[in-house]
């Protein structure tokens, strides 16, 4: 059996981490700014609703009148994702002076957890004041209502078949995962999102999208998690993302991308996950785009690369065991009619003596 190459099993073993998740979760950068901004006003130092406070790791596996605030590696047992994902007219949402956390916030939070919930105290770092600060991350106005444009270019994307639906109930900030249609989406499918700026979670990955296709993102400003993996999107392509300023997340695998084209996304302030593989991007690229954004976690692939060599050298001498097996087993017979052969020869010679 002809073995698969290194670069096919590493593809097989990023899609299984992309289903899986998209990230590994960064405390300091992805789920302490959530904290800061929408729990610690009514779970930390100076207040404790509830008797909970979310300020430390132990005081929140200590948790409040309700208990723990989540188990660690199972988020669907946790009280927090339970309560964060509650209708806001529920008497136990949370936040529970503020609107729903966007669904891009809700994942990862999902993901922190599942992932261990791993906590660094030492991120928490306390202003002049004695509050807590850290790097700050979008904040979405809580106010946002669909234009009559949008709405319009919602219901018409609708008959198509292709659902623009919201991230909760009664929000009007919505996802899109166009994915699911594939390569029936085009740059004109495209175009027709220009005037849903509601958008804020939305998968283009494995689209007929193009760069001129991606110049209808531009007036998105809201958008915060984008998918572009699997496309022919280029560096002339991701000029068009410098004004979304909200983007957290970028996946530009297997794309045309090169170092250059990083340099377009230099001012996106709270960009934290970017994911590079199998393009032209190179170390030196890598580097740069990370001394203009500290806080940014880029992901190569080179490391499921070698993950990959190993798993390879693995299957091989699994083959090679096998192998070995079979032609044990083959012999094996041969060995079985060479026994009684030499009885008979012994049998043989007997009767020649006798006579």
């Amino acid at each position: 059996m002809k073995k698969a190459s290194v670069t096919a099993v590493a593809g097989v073993l990023l899609a299984g981490r992309l289903v899986a998740a998209d990230a590994k979760v960064d405390f300091a950068k992805d789920i302490q700014p959530i904290l800061q901004q929408q729990c610690l006003k009514c779970h930390g130092e100076e207040k404790q609703k509830g008797k909970l406070r979310l300020d430390s790791r132990e005081a929140a596996l200590k948790g409040g009148k309700t208990g723990p605030a989540f188990v660690a590696n199972d988020a669907a047992k946790s009280e927090m994702i339970r309560r964060i994902t509650l209708p806001k007219s529920d008497d136990d949402f949370m936040p529970s002076e503020g609107e729903p956390l966007p669904k891009a916030q809700l994942d990862l939070i999902r993901d922190w957890i599942n992932q261990g919930a791993a906590w660094s105290d030492a991120g928490l770092a306390k202003k002049d004041d004695g509050k807590p600060k850290g790097p700050p991350g979008p904040v979405l106005p809580a106010d946002f209502k669909p234009s009559a444009a949008e709405q319009k270019a919602i219901a018409a994307l609708a008959q198509k078949g292709i659902d623009i639906r919201p991230i909760a109930a009664n929000l009007n900030w919505r996802e899109a995962n166009l994915r699911l249609h594939g390569t029936n989406i085009n740059d004109a499918t495209v175009a027709q999102l220009k005037d849903i700026v509601g958008l804020v979670d939305l998968n283009l990955a494995t689209t007929k999208v193009t760069d001129v296709g991606l110049a209808n993102l531009k007036g998105l400003a809201n958008l915060q998690r984008l998918h572009l993996e699997l496309t022919s999107v280029s560096d002339a392509g991701l000029a068009h993302l410098r004004g979304l300023q909200n983007l957290t997340y970028l996946n530009l695998y297997n794309t045309k991308v090169t170092d250059a084209g990083l340099d377009q996304l230099k001012g996106l302030k709270h960009l934290r996950n970017l994911y590079v593989w199998q393009t032209k991007v190179t170390d030196a690229g890598v580097k740069k785009i990370k001394a203009a954004l500290p806080n940014l976690d880029v992901s190569t692939g080179w490391d499921l690369t070698v993950l990959a060599k190993k798993e390879e050298k693995q299957a091989d001498k699994k083959e090679e065991k096998k192998a070995d097996n079979k032609e044990a087993k083959k012999e094996e017979p041969k060995k079985a009619e060479e026994k009684p052969a030499k009885k008979d020869d012994k049998a043989a010679e007997k009767k020649e003596e006798k006579k």
